[in-house]
């Protein structure tokens, strides 16, 4: 092969500091110095190729410019040509015995592969896709001599003096693999040719104190499995076969819908599966139980397990722990084909110190606020979003679009709003900083939860957001355009406590307590509500569902029954946490698996029994979820029978069907009990939650009732029965 020496008759003089920051990786824009370069009628090529014996550019038809050695590891020769040339490089590295040699694409030859609109959304914070903008993803460029293929990879990092991808393609030794910084974004990217899927990689940042940091990529889409932390190419090939769920769901009015949700850690249901067993064991499961929809908590990245994925550093990489990102694809995909929604817990709130991770990314306050007295949480120690800074707030926005498109996720919970919303939460009154009109509001969160929920709706149809948010603040899931969050619906946390401290008491003194079953329904339609039995009433010494009943092992069981049963008739949409439906002993623990063997004791699989009928009745009468929201869907027959421990309401559905529902948290059954009831004529029972099926003693109504003309509790009519013992049965019209 023959090689051209021919040059120009003079290349520039450059500065040698210049060179050394190139060659050192130090620069911030490489690009400046190496790759082609117009110059006097050609053009100048140069490499950076430390340790070489030698070096030529390749140009197509096996044509050769030797490169001379300018400093540093730099290399540069001269092309006449009327046209940018295309080129590889080849270089030969002298060796022991032999000489070797390598051709190469150069990262350094080619044109940015971020666009100005791109550029401009990011600087605006308004690029709704920025996951296809920054990260890493493959790429292929073709030119006059092939193809190259690569991964082009960007990051934000605003105040680095210089950035560098390390990875095992370049020994973990960034220097070769400088990026250049796009304008004044703040956003630096490289091609980098010949890396592919698999690819572990990391940025190293120079800070403006002049130290290297290393750092995961924020965007990454997939992650070593911890401890470890590189972040990795990933590509997906999957195939979507949920097109019509998806139709469906889009056309799905969700406030007049049945929405019954299991939620659980996906590491601890069953220890040892992968999202693709966990398909296969959970969904059935799911199906026998009749729940509408699942919750997974947090399927982010996260380094520590015991913080259940509450604790993020991988927002936009489903944790490698159960597999790929392609896997919990499957996973959703395979849910969906069985019409269960999936519903994805979301931590926007905050996020933890770890060096390697989001804090202090390019060596300052970047995606925290500055301030700790904003931007740390005293009780987590975890840093706290700068949500009054666009790209942040673009980070955030996206991410969220990002599981809810990308993963075809149904709805987001949004974990600790309320952390979010008061700037003095948790904090000591000389510990926090007003806002600028002296109040206590993050006036930042709340137009970030605004733009976060109107985007997903607008994008999304048929999606739902949902707030865990534990105070009064008014509007959480009232239109943004009235001045509401915008959230889909609240957590009723308000119930969960005031019902829970009822029920743990002895039936002997519930009686002074009657209230706190009953207070729920003065609230009842300020916000669109879930009923939460979640993780966090079972852990961290609260003991399980089953352990905060009083009495024995059958009173406790009873007592479970009856709680749901009320629970399930109760306004509102409802979830409850794996285990308690079968009445787990112990608290969970995310190190131990559920405490399946207890279901070969029949009380408890009695127990799992009733769950799955009252998901039957529950979706198959519209009574219990038609009119959750709106005041004419419950109508109280005796909300104020103290003494017995009784409730007696009515559900009704949009066409005045009604359901009855009498609730006895008593120890002992009320016999000729007389319930006033709006029709007159039999009255199938269509739950007993004392049945012996379930586990009960049996005191009931043989199946049937039968109201007279006699009226009673402002209802017409009305009919003598049995309520049995920590029981509840419900009523329906027979037909």
């Amino acid at each position: 092969m023959a090689i051209s020496k021919k040059a120009a008759n003079t290349l520039p003089d450059l500065d040698v500091h210049y060179v050394g920051r190139v060659s050192g990786g130090a620069h911030h824009d490489p690009h400046s110095l190496l790759g082609v370069h117009p110059h006097e009628g050609g053009w100048i090529i140069r490499a950076l190729r430390p340790l070489a014996k030698s070096v030529s550019a390749e140009l197509g038809a096996k044509k050769l410019i030797e490169l001379t050695h300018l400093e540093f590891g730099v290399w540069q020769g001269f092309v006449a040509a009327k046209t940018k040339p295309d080129y590889r490089i080849l270089t030969t590295y002298a060796g022991e015995g032999e000489d070797t040699t390598w051709l190469a694409d150069d990262a350094y030859r080619h044109l940015p592969t971020l666009g100005e609109l791109d550029l401009h959304l990011i600087g605006e914070g308004r690029h709704e896709e920025l996951w296809l903008a920054l990260g890493s993803h493959i790429h292929a460029i073709k030119d006059s001599i092939g193809t190259s293929h690569g991964v082009k990879f960007a990051v934000w990092a605003p105040n680095a003096q210089a950035v560098r991808v390390v990875g095992e393609f370049n020994h973990w030794n960034g220097v070769g693999h400088a990026m250049r910084v796009m304008g004044g974004t703040g956003v630096w990217e490289l091609f980098i040719p010949g890396v592919g899927v698999g690819t572990k990689y990391k940025y190293e940042i120079l800070t403006q104190d002049g130290n290297w940091i290393t750092k995961i990529d924020p965007l990454a889409q997939a992650t070593e499995v911890p401890p470890s932390t590189a972040s990795i190419v990933t590509e997906s090939t999957y195939k979507w076969k949920d097109s019509k769920w998806i139709d469906a769901r889009s056309k799905r009015d969700a406030l007049k819908s049945p929405m019954s949700i299991y939620e659980l850690h996906a590491g601890s249901w069953r220890q040892g599966l992968d999202y693709r067993t966990l398909a296969d064991e959970l969904i059935p499961y799911v199906q026998e139980l009749g729940f509408t929809h699942v919750e997974f908590m947090p399927l982010a990245e996260h380094p520590y397990a015991p913080s259940w994925g509450y604790q993020v550093t991988g927002y936009f990489a489903p944790t490698s722990r159960f597999g790929s990102p392609d896997d919990l694809r499957y996973l959703i995909d395979r849910l969906h084909e069985a019409n269960i929604g999936v519903i994805l817990d979301w931590v926007p709130a905050h996020f933890p110190k770890d060096e390697w991770a989001l804090g202090r990314f390019d060596g300052r306050a970047l995606y925290e606020h500055e301030d700790p007295r904003r931007g740390e949480h005293p009780d987590w120690g975890t840093y706290i979003f700068d949500f009054g800074r666009t790209e942040v707030k673009n980070f955030l926005v996206a991410n969220a679009l990002y599981w809810l498109e990308e993963f075809h996720i149904d709805a987001l919970r949004v974990d600790a709003v309320a952390s979010m919303l008061y700037l003095d939460y948790s904090r000591e009154s000389d510990n926090w900083l007003p806002n600028q009109f002296g109040g206590r509001e993050n006036l930042d969160a709340i137009a970030f939860m605004q733009e976060v929920n109107a985007t997903a709706y607008r994008r999304n149809p048929g999606i739902m957001m949902i707030a865990e948010e534990s105070t009064s603040w008014g509007g959480v899931s009232a239109p943004t355009d009235g001045g509401g969050l915008g959230f889909g619906f609240k957590w009723n946390m308000g119930w969960m406590n005031d019902t829970l401290q009822y029920i743990e008491k002895d039936p002997a003194y519930r009686k002074y307590h009657h209230g706190e079953l009953t207070f729920s329904m003065l609230y009842a339609y300020d916000e669109k509500f879930i009923l939460p039995i979640s993780h966090d009433e079972v852990v961290h010494g609260k003991g399980s569902l089953l352990a905060k009943m009083p009495g024995d092992r059958w009173q406790q069981l009873a007592n479970v029954r009856a709680y749901l049963a009320f629970m399930w008739s109760h306004p509102g949409k409802q979830l409850l946490f794996m285990g308690s439906e079968f009445g787990q002993q112990s608290e969970w623990n995310q190190e131990r698996g559920l405490e399946w063997w207890i279901l070969d004791q029949p009380s408890h699989r009695g127990l799992q029994s009733l769950v799955s009928t009252l998901n039957k009745l529950y979706v198959e009468n519209p009574a219990m979820w038609q009119l959750d929201h709106h005041h004419t869907g419950f109508v109280w027959i005796d909300g104020g029978n103290a003494d017995g421990n009784l409730l007696s309401f009515l559900r009704y559905d949009d066409n005045g069907e009604p359901i009855a529902v009498v609730i006895n948290f008593a120890g002992h059954p009320h016999h000729d009990f007389k319930l006033g009831l709006p029709r007159a004529g039999k009255w199938s029972e269509i739950l007993n939650t004392d049945a012996a099926e379930f586990g009960g003693s049996g005191v009931g109504n043989f199946g049937q009732i039968e109201a007279n003309g006699e009226g009673s509790h402002g209802q017409p009519h009305s009919a003598n029965i049995s309520v049995p013992p920590l029981g509840a049965v419900w009523f329906k019209p027979a037909k």
